[in-house]
């Protein structure tokens, strides 16, 4: 079982915090620990405010969000990590080579990437919002 899951997007503004706060949201039980992190992330940057709105009209309050760089002790802790691109498990590979195995694309169940939406327009958040519930709810079926 998993103890430890770890999702990385690029900046951890959009993708990795929305996929865990959803995951938070929903998990069963409070057994597994949910967190995020950024592979070029600037420590302590808050939530993009389109994906903050998009989160908060599902009820979930992401204002306490701060982004953090990826590192080789999170992946160590970690005993599954999820990543929104494809060419993102090579890059968490790299930080650390012990990690193969148990680095899988967030779309992993849909084989699909998760498009960075920073910065364009809301319907694309939206679009990227709505995958990202969609794979959290594939994996909360395969992992809870």
């Amino acid at each position: 079982m998993f103890k430890n899951i770890l999702v990385v997007c690029h900046a951890n503004i959009c993708r990795s915090p929305a996929a865990e706060l959803l995951f938070r949201a929903r998990r069963p039980h409070g057994q597994i620990r949910f967190h995020s992190a950024g592979l070029k992330a600037c420590d302590g940057a808050s939530i993009d405010s389109t994906m903050q709105r998009l989160l908060a009209h599902q009820g979930i309050d992401s204002s306490d969000h701060r982004s953090r760089r990826l590192s080789p002790q999170l992946i160590r802790d970690a005993d599954l990590i999820l990543v929104s691109e494809r060419k993102q498990i090579t890059a968490v590979e790299s930080l650390a080579p012990t990690s193969r195995g148990k680095v899988h694309l967030l779309g992993k169940w849909e084989d699909s990437d998760v498009a960075d939406p920073y910065g364009d327009s809301e319907d694309i958040y939206r679009k990227s919002f709505a995958l990202i519930e969609h794979l959290v709810t594939g994996w909360l079926n395969k992992i809870c």
